[in-house]
């Protein structure tokens, strides 16, 4: 018989620690409305980070032989 992924225990290694309190809202408290220039400021930003490139560091053109 062969083994098919439907049957196969998914179970952890180790398990996940628990998600910290911070991220569980308790009660009616909702969180702020963004204004709209709050909105329109985090979407430049996003437009921003994915057309820039991370700058590199600049390689050494020597050889490991030519350094030493």
């Amino acid at each position: 018989m062969s083994s098919t992924g439907r049957n196969v225990d998914h179970a952890l290694a180790y398990p996940e620690p628990q998600a910290s309190p911070l991220w569980h809202r308790h009660g009616g408290a909702k969180a702020r409305p963004l204004t709209p220039a709050e909105q329109k400021r985090n979407c430049e930003l996003l437009v921003l980070a994915q057309r820039t490139p991370r700058p590199r560091t600049p390689r050494p053109t020597d050889t490991l032989a030519e350094a030493n």
